[in-house]
C-alpha cells in the first residue's frame, strides 16, 4: 500500500508509480531554484527516499518547458500561418467516417535572431544548465533554446511555433525556446525574436529536475523484477512524453490488474506494437537520457502502421475487456470487408484491349501486351485504388479507411512479405522463454560481458537476451545449446 505525508495509510494489492517530473521534482530559472512539480505545484520528496530504501537506485533527469505569453502582444503579421488539417482525421476509427466543421486555430511559425543568440551566448554563465548546478540529463530530441546555440553555433536562426493553449485562454505557448535562463534574460530573447518584439508573458520558462529509476529492474510488464505487484510507469522509467507516459500507464495498469487475478502477464512485443517496441527498449536497453518513442526504433514499422492500429490490437483489447462489443464487432467487419475486397480484385482479370490500352494511356501508365488482374494492375505506382475504378465500374462503395487499407496492402505486398517472414523469425526467438532465476554463471561458454548483462537484465526470453548490448549472436548460440541441454535432462527425469 500507501502512506501519505500526513499518515494516512492505503492498503492494496498493488502500486503503480507514475510520478511524472514530480518526484524530487526541482525548477531552476537562473540563479533561483527551489523544490517544486510542474506549474508550482508541489513536489513529491518522501516518496524518493521511500524508492531508496527499497534498494531502488534514483538518477536525475531533466526537461523544461518554453514561457507562455499572452497572445494580443503577438505580431502575427510577420510569421508564418500554420493552419490546421483541411480534412480533420479523428484519433478515434470509430469516427472516421464522421466529418467535422470545427473552426480550427492556426499556429504561427517564426524565427530567432542572431541578437537573440547573442543574448543567450553573453548570459550563458547565469544559465543552471551550464553553470553546474543542474546534473541531470536533459532530453536530446526537445533541446533548451541555450543547447541549441551552443550546439548549433553555425545557425543563425531556429524556427519557432507559436501555439494557442487552448481556446478558452490568452496564452500563446512558444515552441522551441524552453529555457531556464533568468526571466529578465528570457524577456529580452523572446523580444528579439519576429513578431514578439512587444512579448508580454504570462509563465516564464523553467528547467525542471527530477528523479527517475534504472527501467531494467522492471519486467517487460512494467513491475519490478524482485518486488511483486510493484509497478512503474512513465518518466520515473526515463522516458518522456506525454504518449510515452500514457501508453506505460496502461500497460502497468493493465498488468497490475492482472498480477491480483492471477493471470499472465499482458505482453505487446516489437513485432505488434510501439508500446512493445518502448517498453522492451526501456526495461532491456535502459536509458541514461529522457527516452523519446520514434519511429526509427522499431525494426517492423512496414507494419506498424496508425492506419491499421485497430486490426492489430482490438481483438487483444477485446480479450482483456477494455473493448466494447460493438468496437470488436466493427473491426471484425472492416478486417472482412477488407479480405473480400482483396479477393474480388484478384478475380477481376483486365485483358490487353486497346480500350484497355487507351484508358491506361490516359493514366500515364504503359499498356498491357498480357492479361492481368485488378489486383496486379494497381500494384503500378501511377495507378491507384480510386483510379482504377475506370476498369470496375460496378464496384461497390467502401468506405475511405477500408479502400486505404486495400491500396496499401496491395502497394506493399512484397515489402509486407519480407517483413512478415522477419517477425516470423523474430518470434521463435521471442517464444523462447528464459527463467529470470537462471543462475548464468553455469552456461559455459559465454563472454565475460554477456555473463555480466544477462544477470543484471535477467531476461524473459532469448529474444530480449539478444537485444542486449553486449550480448553477441555466439552467446545466443551458446544459450540457446544450454536451454537444449535443459530440456533433454528434463525429459529424461
Amino acid at each position: 500500500g500507501v502512506t501519505t505525508r500526513n499518515g494516512a495509510n492505503y492498503y492494496s494489492k498493488a502500486v503503480i508509480v507514475a510520478t511524472g517530473t514530480y518526484l524530487g521534482g526541482r525548477v531552476y530559472i537562473g540563479e533561483v531554484n527551489y523544490q517544486s512539480g510542474p506549474e508550482g505545484m508541489s513536489p513529491s520528496l518522501l516518496l524518493s527516499d521511500s524508492i531508496k530504501n527499497k534498494g531502488i537506485h534514483l538518477r536525475r533527469m531533466k526537461t523544461g518547458t518554453p514561457a507562455r505569453v499572452h497572445k494580443d502582444s503577438i505580431d502575427y503579421s510577420k510569421m508564418e500561418i500554420q493552419p490546421g488539417d483541411k480534412e480533420i482525421v479523428p484519433f478515434s476509427f470509430l469516427n472516421m467516417e464522421k466529418k467535422y466543421d470545427i473552426d480550427q486555430v492556426p499556429c504561427y511559425l517564426t524565427y530567432t535572431t542572431d541578437a537573440a543568440h547573442q543574448i543567450i551566448r553573453d548570459n550563458l554563465g547565469r544559465s543552471p544548465m551550464f553553470s553546474g548546478y543542474i546534473e541531470g540529463v536533459g532530453p536530446r530530441y526537445c533541446p533548451s533554446i541555450e543547447d541549441k546555440v551552443v550546439k548549433f553555433s553555425n545557425r543563425d536562426k531556429h524556427q519557432v511555433f507559436i501555439e494557442p493553449e487552448g481556446l478558452s485562454t490568452k496564452e500563446m505557448y512558444i515552441q522551441g525556446v524552453s529555457s531556464s535562463l533568468p526571466e529578465e534574460v528570457q524577456i529580452q530573447i523572446y523580444k528579439r525574436i519576429d513578431g514578439l518584439e512587444n512579448v508580454e508573458f504570462m509563465r516564464t520558462a523553467y528547467a525542471i529536475e527530477y528523479d527517475s529509476i534504472d527501467p531494467t529492474i522492471l519486467k517487460r510488464s512494467l513491475e519490478h523484477k524482485e518486488i511483486q505487484n510493484l509497478f512503474f510507469a512513465g518518466q520515473i522509467n526515463g522516458s518522456s512524453g506525454y504518449e510515452e507516459a500514457a501508453a506505460q500507464g496502461l500497460m502497468a495498469g493493465i498488468n497490475a490488474s492482472l498480477n491480483i487475478q492471477g493471470k499472465e502477464p499482458f505482453i505487446i512485443d516489437r513485432s505488434e506494437g510501439y508500446i512493445g517496441v518502448l517498453i522492451d527498449d526501456l526495461v532491456t536497453k535502459g536509458t541514461d537520457e529522457p527516452y523519446r518513442m520514434m519511429t526509427s526504433r522499431a525494426e517492423y514499422r512496414l507494419t506498424l502502421r496508425q492506419d491499421n492500429a485497430d486490426l492489430r490490437l482490438t481483438k487483444k483489447g477485446y480479450e482483456l475487456g477494455l473493448v466494447t462489443q460493438e468496437r470488436y464487432d466493427l473491426t471484425i467487419k472492416k478486417e472482412e470487408l477488407i479480405n473480400k475486397e482483396l479477393m474480388r480484385l484478384k478475380k477481376i482479370i483486365i485483358t490487353p484491349t486497346e480500350k484497355t490500352n487507351n484508358m491506361l494511356l490516359e493514366l500515364k501508365s504503359s499498356p498491357l501486351k498480357n492479361a492481368v488482374s485488378l489486383y496486379e494492375l494497381i500494384k503500378r505506382p501511377e495507378i491507384s485504388y480510386e483510379s482504377s475504378l475506370i476498369f470496375d465500374p460496378d464496384r461497390e462503395a467502401l468506405l475511405k479507411e477500408i479502400r486505404l487499407q486495400v491500396e496499401t496492402q496491395i502497394k506493399y505486398e512484397g515489402y509486407i512479405k519480407k517483413q512478415m517472414i522477419q517477425i516470423e523469425q523474430f518470434k521463435r526467438l521471442e517464444n523462447r522463454a528464459l527463467d529470470i532465476n537462471i543462475d548464468y554463471s553455469k552456461v559455459k561458454g559465454l563472454s565475460n560481458e554477456a555473463l555480466q548483462k544477462l544477470t543484471k537484465i535477467k531476461p524473459e526470453s532469448v529474444g530480449q537476451a539478444s537485444r542486449i548490448s553486449g550480448v553477441s549472436p555466439s552467446d545466443i548460440n551458446v544459450l540457446l545449446i544450454y536451454l537444449e541441454q535443459r530440456r533433454r535432462g528434463a525429459s529424461l527425469v
